[in-house]
């Protein structure tokens, strides 16, 4: 195994085991968990946490004299509970013991968590411990803890607690304390055998039933011992106490197993029976860990990456991709959740979905289309919530939520706290409507991806088409511009959130999303134009579609005002009219100004009196859509955007961004990456490091940014390699980094298994013998070839422009 495969932590830091446990979290798409050590409770240093996809429960507590309700997903109860002490000493506790050495292991390949350890008690004695951990990838609902004991220069009786703990809160982000109230109720703690306890509970508001079974077994020297074992039980935990006795180089290892069910899961009775009975036929550790390997094996065959470079990168791009299977994989498919933004990883933003998928289904798409599909499907399911929100604003068609958790119902937080202040502020992100763009145009690039015209059909096209009716209505003619303008929303940007002094909160004329609602409404009737026309009648008449709102769409993709200053968009309308930022004046006395919106705040000042940005807006247009995706909006738009304005308001407004979003990073990399490499190179790394390295400062310990690991693989594959599927075909644009080697990686293009190897502007596609009998275009640099089963094509660009495309079959 090479080293890009294992991560190791040496000693033991105190002041970055939250970033540890987050980084070692393991999970399987169903549940996670993350990866405190084993005799750890929540405390200043650990923060044990278990998180079920989908689970989240609401309550609701008074801040600033008035009442917030807020949902979360839950923290269920610990599974990992596993102790010791020798004759009567003090229970295990690594900062009460000498430490001898400490190394955690973070074994990608296999997704095994392992912890070598030397240690010696008060009494001089020393002890090897070994511990594996995993969270089984084909047998979603078990986990499993193996911990063997060496007591190296002594012979003790060594007494083992283990167990399940329903002691947890939500406490793992310190800013939300004063709003987190408990989530676990209605406990049942009980011992089902001599070798195994149980432990139930509901979650308060949403009543989701969660039950855990713990089998514990143990072996002297390999053989199985059944030693007189006492039950520990409260109200809300449930353990067992056995005493075994061992001498110097003696192994005792305990074996524990787990079975988690919850209410939401389908094909049971009730979770209490179904994990108990799982746990007790359960295989022991090695025959989990062998079928664990081989469930892995699969998704990293999916997830086929091959890039050269540093080794330090290397090894970073796996971690990622190792966080997006883990939190979104084949078990994911049948859940009904969307993609959480911290991951199943820790409790940040409470486990809420936003627009990640964006920055997601592109690398998700070509690889696995059935999990991109089901994370769709969640939009789709709460399309009956968004269109009853719309109505309640008094609009038509679906308003979608900025966050999102278990109905589809607005959970954006109504207060936000500023850690620095300790002052509570109205929060009004939630008028962040380009939310539906975001949808639909991930329900539209999944079609390109897969040409999935089922799903298009029968969800897609209804999804696409609602979002437009709502986005549309918010315009509103201006005679005296003869343009349509999009007032009182919040673009991607969120520090400014109204203008300076307004009673008011939104502001007008988002350049990014005027532009997008642009795109949005001609994509609209593109897709009504490829329906039947007996599902174009069907749909019509369901939604209340009329050609007058056909046309209305038509009108704003060529009326829609887009502000513009000095031949550069605005990032809204009276943006270049705010004050400039003293920004080497704020970087000289705070340093790190990432979070500009707080220091702001705390000096009693306001981020929206200034030309200053967390994150990329305008620049998104540049992410999502190609250089001629974009100009052909701007064309029909009738705002004239030549070619020399890109790298000119790239610049603009990359002067005035902070980088308060692990997201800008990786934004800023991409639409850097043709025309000043070594910048886009330099934000690359950072998007890196921003969980790897926790350049937030703390945030990582609170659950890694999923959006920004995935943007990284996205980096790498669709603007270094150029690899990206629109127009029904698959174009490439290859401009490798020189540092990176070579690429290899395997995708799925419209049931087409291909293979592509990129090297500098060099690109070699080749197509699967399992192919389907179809053929598809592919494209490179206004080239085309057909592709087939069996296929090959290679594709160079000299200084931009394409040289011979040569052609193969094999027959």
């Amino acid at each position: 195994m090479t080293d890009e495969h294992l991560w190791r932590f040496s000693g033991l830091d105190l002041d970055d085991v939250g970033r540890r446990e987050a980084l070692c979290t393991l999970g399987n798409g169903y549940f996670a968990t993350r990866g405190a050590a084993p005799e750890a409770v929540r405390d200043d240093v650990h923060y044990p946490g278990t998180y079920v996809a989908g689970c989240y429960d609401r309550r609701t507590a008074e801040v600033a004299g008035q009442e917030v309700t807020n949902e979360s997903m839950v923290n269920l109860p610990n599974w990992l509970p596993l102790t010791f002490r020798f004759d009567d000493g003090a229970w295990f506790d690594l900062r009460r013991f000498s430490l001898v050495e400490h190394e955690v292991e973070l074994d990608l390949e296999h997704a095994l968590l392992r912890r070598r350890c030397r240690f010696r008690d008060d009494a001089g004695r020393t002890t090897s411990l070994l511990q594996r951990r995993i969270v089984h990838m084909g047998l979603p609902h078990l986990a499993a803890l193996e911990t063997t004991l060496i007591p190296e220069d002594h012979a003790s009786t060594i007494t083992f607690r283990s167990g399940l703990d329903g002691r947890v809160r939500n406490s793992g982000v310190a800013r939300y304390e004063e709003v987190e109230r408990p989530h676990l109720t209605g406990f049942d703690a009980r011992e089902l055998s001599p070798d195994t306890v149980l432990l139930s509970a509901r979650s308060a508001q949403s009543r989701i039933s969660v039950a855990e079974a713990a089998r514990t077994r143990v072996r002297l020297d390999g053989r199985e011992l059944s030693p007189l074992r006492t039950v520990i039980a409260e109200e809300d935990l449930i353990a067992h106490e056995f005493a075994v006795t061992a001498g110097p180089g003696q192994h005792v290892q305990v074996e524990k197993v787990v079975a988690l069910h919850t209410s939401r899961d389908a094909a049971i009775s009730e979770p209490a029976a179904e994990s108990a009975e799982l746990c007790a036929e359960a295989a022991d550790f090695d025959a989990l860990l062998r079928s664990h390997r081989a469930a892995w094996a699969r998704s990293w065959r999916t997830f086929h990456f091959d890039v050269r470079g540093s080794a330090e990168i290397r090894r970073s791009v796996r971690l990622h991709v190792f966080h997006l299977i883990q939190t979104i994989s084949p078990n994911t498919a049948d859940l009904d959740v969307g993609v959480p933004a911290r991951g199943l990883h820790g409790e940040a933003y409470r486990g809420h979905v936003f627009w990640d998928e964006l920055f997601v289904l592109p690398v998700l798409t070509l690889r696995a289309p059935d999990e991109s599909r089901a994370l769709l499907m969640y939009r789709y399911r709460r399309l009956h919530q968004a269109r009853r929100t719309a109505r309640l604003a008094g609009s038509t068609g679906a308003m979608f939520p900025w966050q999102s958790g278990s109905n589809g119902r607005e959970e954006s937080q109504a207060l936000h706290l500023n850690p620095r202040s300790r002052h509570w502020s109205p929060d009004h992100t939630s008028l962040q409507r380009h939310i539906g763009i975001a949808i639909a145009h991930n329900t539209w690039r999944y079609y390109q991806s897969t040409a999935d015209e089922a799903f298009l059909n029968d969800f897609g096209a209804e999804l696409i088409l609602d979002t437009t009716r709502f986005l549309a209505g918010l315009a509103r003619y201006d005679p005296a511009r003869d343009r349509y303008v999009v007032e009182g929303v919040v673009g991607p940007d969120e520090y400014h959130t109204a203008y300076p002094g307004a009673a008011t909160p939104g502001i007008n004329n988002n350049a990014y999303t005027n532009v997008m609602l642009a795109w949005l409404c001609r994509t609209a009737s593109t897709v009504l134009d490829m329906l039947s026309a007996h599902r174009r009648r069907e749909l019509t008449t369901e939604l209340g579609l009329h050609s007058t709102d056909i046309d209305h769409w038509d009108r704003l993709s060529r009326k829609l005002f887009v502000p513009f200053r000095n031949g550069i968009p605005d990032q809204f309308e009276g943006y270049s009219e705010l004050a400039e930022l003293d920004w080497r004046g704020y970087r000289d006395h705070y340093g790190d100004i990432r979070r500009l919106d707080r220091i702001l705040e705390a000096e009693g000042d306001d981020p929206n009196r200034y030309q200053a940005s967390k994150q990329a807006d305008v620049l998104m247009l540049f992410y999502l859509l190609s250089a001629e995706e974009l100009r052909d909006v701007l064309d029909r738009l009738g705002y004239p955007f030549p070619p020399h304005r890109i790298p000119e308001t790239i610049e603009h407004y990359l002067r005035r961004t902070s980088h308060g979003s692990t997201l800008s990073a990786v934004v800023h990399a991409w639409v850097l990456a043709r025309a000043n490499r070594h910048q886009a190179w330099e934000h690359f790394h950072r998007a890196l490091d921003s969980d790897v390295h926790d350049t937030q400062g703390g945030s990582t310990s609170e659950g890694i940014h999923l959006a920004a690991m995935t943007g990284t693989i996205d980096l790498l594959q669709r603007c270094f390699a150029g690899i990206d599927a629109r127009d029904g075909a698959l174009h490439l644009n290859p401009c490798w980094p020189q540092e990176l080697g070579e690429l290899k990686l395997e995708l799925l293009y419209r049931g087409h298994p291909l293979s592509i190897t990129v090297t500098g502007r060099t690109a070699v596609v080749r197509v699967g013998l399992s192919s389907v009998r179809t053929e598809f275009s592919c494209a490179c640099g206004g080239r085309e070839a057909l592709l087939r089963g069996g296929s090959a094509v290679r594709f160079s660009l000299e200084h931009g422009v394409p040289a011979r495309t040569d052609v193969s079959h094999t027959p």
